[in-house]
Formats: C-alpha cells, structure tokens, sequence
C-alpha cells in the first residue's frame, strides 16, 4: 500500500513529460473526466499531494477545464495557515495515558524506532501519538527527502490559481471530518495503518516514483493496481473507509451538485478515481456517466 493511502494518504507526486504511443508523438498527461445534463458540466481530476517544485504537471486539457470552471471543489478543506491543523492534530491524535509501545507488537515498535531513528528525530517523540498520527508523520520524510515538496502539491496550486481567479472554492470534507476517518479507526485499523506505511518506507522513494509515472500517463490500470488493488486486497476494512464509503458519499454530493447549472472542476486523490469501486462507478450507480475528456 502506497504511503498516504490517497486519503491523506497515498498519494504523491510528480508528473513527468512521457510521450504516449500511438497517432504520432503527443504529450502524456494525466486523466480527467466530466459528468453533464443539460445545463451542467462538472470535471473530475484526479490528484496527487506531493510534488517536485520543478514538476510542470498542468496540460492545456486541464487548464481549459479549470479556467471554465466556476468554481472548484476539493477533497478537504485547504487551511490557509496549517498550523490551524494542530489543535485538532492534539485532539485526536495524542494519547498521553497510553503510549505507542504499549498499542503494538514489539516488530512494529521497533520498525517505527528505526524510521524515526532513520529520519533524524528521537523515537520517544512518537511515543504520545496514536498510531494513525504516527504513520502519518513518518509518511512524508522520506519524500521531502528525495526532493518532494508538500507546498508544491497539487492541490496547493490549485488552490491559489483558484482564488487569484476569483473562483469559489469549497470542499467535500472539512478538515475535521477528514482527521476523524483515521482517529475513529478501530485499534487494528489504525495497526494495519502504521504497518503498511512501514512497509512503504521499506520500498522506498522508487516506488512513489512508478506511481508518479504512471499517474503522468494517465494509465489506470497501472493506478489500480497500485492505489487499489493493494489496499483492496491487504486491508479490506481500510479500503471500505478510506475509498468505498467515501466515494459512494462524495457521488450523493456531486449529483445534487450536478442538479444545479455551471461548470465546476472537482479535485481529489487520484486513488478515488480508479477501480472496482471508485468515484465513477458510485456515480453510474446514480445513473450518472462520467466520461473521459480527450
């Protein structure tokens, strides 16, 4: 399983300039779709958290939909200042009555020493956190390590070439409902957690960088099998929570949304726009078809 699991989660990265095969060389770019009725239209984009700052990601095809667009709508909430992320961080995130050490098996304690070891901060440190929190904080070193810039992500460019434009921007989730996905996982969920991002650690940057390659050339199947199919397979009860039940939420929403008139542009992780269950099929189930954008 990737190292955010795409729900804060999984996701990384960068969009190479690849060349895709077939009516002569063209510039790969990663995918979008849109759903419609008679006075709507409303993009799907696919996104990834973290970025390289030289990354030059936005193809004409997504600069169209975004500069019609209306307005825009996120997965999250984006604060302006993070640091309003940390009294919530505090509420649900730390337990200074039982410790990490005491919460998993002594495999996973001394895995999770060594990564925060390996990145440069005391493992006592870590001890307070839940281990949702946990995994979260050890997630993103090793990226920023590689040359990965959280600032640089997707969503934070979004985010300002929305409001330089004057677009609305509003969200499926605020950033407490999103924090509450993981402190509301059960006990084994939030070991399963810790453990995939470990194990992440483990592979390593190389494989965020075949993630990266692969959202770049909007190839789904290989998304699937990276974003999804791990998951799906691994932690069945993770996947329901983090992609299912989300997605079949987020379908309600943009079919309201879709009963109005306009064009929006939706971004969200890429993982919800991929496999068995992601955000297109929650919507055929509404009798919505989201189509590809050529």
């Amino acid at each position: 399983m990737m190292i955010l699991l795409n729900a804060m989660r999984r996701g990384a990265l960068a969009l190479l300039a690849l060349l895709a095969l077939g009516g002569g060389p063209a510039l790969a770019e990663p995918s979008l779709w849109a759903i419609k009725d008679r006075d709507s239209t409303i993009y799907l984009f696919g996104t990834v958290h973290v970025l390289k700052p030289q990354t030059q990601w936005r193809s004409a095809k997504v600069a169209r939909a975004f500069d019609a667009a209306g307005d825009v709508v996120m997965e999250i909430e984006q604060p302006d200042n993070p640091a309003a992320m940390q009294p919530l961080m505090l509420k649900y995130g730390i337990d200074r009555v039982k410790p990490l050490s005491a919460r998993l098996s002594p495999d996973s304690y001394r895995r999770l020493q060594a990564a925060a070891q390996g990145m440069g901060f005391p493992p006592q440190a870590l001890d307070a956190m839940r281990p949702w929190l946990a995994a979260l904080t050890v997630s993103l070193t090793p990226l920023i390590r590689a040359g990965y810039d959280p600032e640089s992500g997707v969503e934070k460019l979004l985010t300002a070439q929305a409001k330089a434009a004057g677009k609305p921007i509003s969200a499926f989730e605020t950033a407490e409902q999103q924090i509450r996905f993981f402190a509301d996982m059960t006990p084994e969920q939030e070991r399963e957690l810790l453990d995939s991002t470990l194990s992440d650690i483990d592979e390593g940057p190389a494989k965020i960088d075949a993630l990266v390659e692969a959202w770049a050339a909007g190839d789904q199947g290989e998304l699937k099998r990276q974003m999804v199919d791990e998951m799906r397979g691994d932690y069945p009860d993770l996947y329901r929570l983090l992609l299912v039940d989300r997605n079949r939420d987020w379908a309600g929403q943009l079919k309201a949304k879709l009963a109005g008139s306009g064009v929006s542009f939706v971004a969200v992780g890429a993982g919800h726009l991929t496999g068995p269950d992601s955000l297109q099929v929650q919507l055929a189930r509404l009798g919505i078809k989201a189509k590809a954008v050529k």
